[in-house]
C-alpha cells in the first residue's frame, strides 16, 4: 500500500474504512468488502472515485437475478440508463432482452446485467483508462457476489476492461475464453446490431444468433452436470 493511502487511512482512523472507498480511487476495494449488492450500490450512489460522479443523475449499478448463472457486462450507461439508474434500458437494452429471450434467457430467471463503469461519460464517450480503473473494483465485487458461471462481454471496452484483450471484436466474438476461472465470451454490443440490422448469413445479427445458441448450449451443459 502506498504511503499516501496509508496516511489517508491514518487520518480517518476513527471512521469506517469502507466510508473512504467512494471518495478516492486510491483507496482499494479488496475482495470481500461487500456482503451484498445493496451495500455495494450504496457506495456507488455516493461515489466520486472519478469525475464522472460529478455529472451523473444516477449511478447505474445493475439489474437482474442476483445469483444468475450468466452475467452480461457492458461499457457504461447512456442517457436512458443515467435517467433511470438501470443498465440497458434504452433501445440497446430492449434489443438485448429480445436476444436473451430468443434462447430462453431472462433477467428475471438467469441473467444479471452490469457495466464496466457505473456513471455515464459525457456525450456517451468511451470511458478513459483512469475512469475504468476507478470503477472496475466495484464490478469485480459484483462478479464475486453474483458468482456467474458464464460472463458475456458486450463490446470491445468490456472485453478490454475485464480481460485486457485488445483484439477487434470481429476477430474474437463468439470465442470462449477463460478469465479468473470463469468462462467468458465476447459478443457484439446491441448498439452495433442496431447499426447493422441485416439478418443475412454472415452479418452481425446472424453471428449473434450463432453466439447465443452456443451460450445456451454451454449453460445447459454446465447445469446438467
Amino acid at each position: 500500500m502506498s504511503s499516501d493511502i496509508q496516511l489517508n487511512l491514518f487520518d480517518h482512523a476513527n471512521s469506517n474504512p469502507r466510508d473512504l472507498i467512494p471518495t478516492d480511487a486510491k483507496i482499494p476495494i479488496i475482495p470481500g468488502t461487500y456482503k451484498n449488492i445493496s451495500e455495494l450500490a450504496q457506495d456507488c450512489h455516493h461515489c466520486h472515485r472519478c469525475t464522472l460522479g460529478d455529472s451523473r443523475t444516477h449511478a447505474v449499478v445493475g439489474r437482474g437475478h442476483l445469483q444468475a448463472p450468466i452475467m452480461v457486462i457492458g461499457e457504461a450507461p447512456g442517457q436512458s440508463e443515467d435517467e433511470t439508474g438501470l443498465p440497458f434500458v434504452g433501445r440497446s437494452g430492449q434489443l438485448l432482452e429480445k436476444i436473451l429471450a430468443s434462447v430462453n434467457l431472462s433477467t428475471e430467471r438467469n441473467v444479471y446485467i452490469a457495466n464496466i463503469n457505473k456513471c455515464r461519460p459525457p456525450q456517451n464517450r468511451v470511458p478513459t483508462p483512469d475512469e475504468i480503473a476507478a470503477c472496475k473494483p466495484y464490478l469485480l465485487e459484483q462478479i464475486r457476489l453474483v458468482d456467474p458461471k458464464i460472463i458475456l462481454l458486450t463490446g470491445a471496452t468490456a472485453v478490454k476492461g475485464i480481460t485486457g484483450d485488445k483484439q477487434a471484436m470481429t476477430k474474437i466474438r463468439g470465442q470462449w475464453m477463460e478469465w479468473d476461472g470463469r468462462l467468458c465470451m465476447p459478443i457484439f454490443h446491441p448498439s452495433y446490431l442496431l447499426r447493422n440490422p441485416s439478418k443475412e448469413v454472415g452479418k452481425p445479427k446472424w453471428l449473434m444468433w450463432q453466439d447465443m445458441q452456443a451460450v445456451r448450449a454451454k449453460l445447459d451443459q454446465i447445469t446438467d452436470k
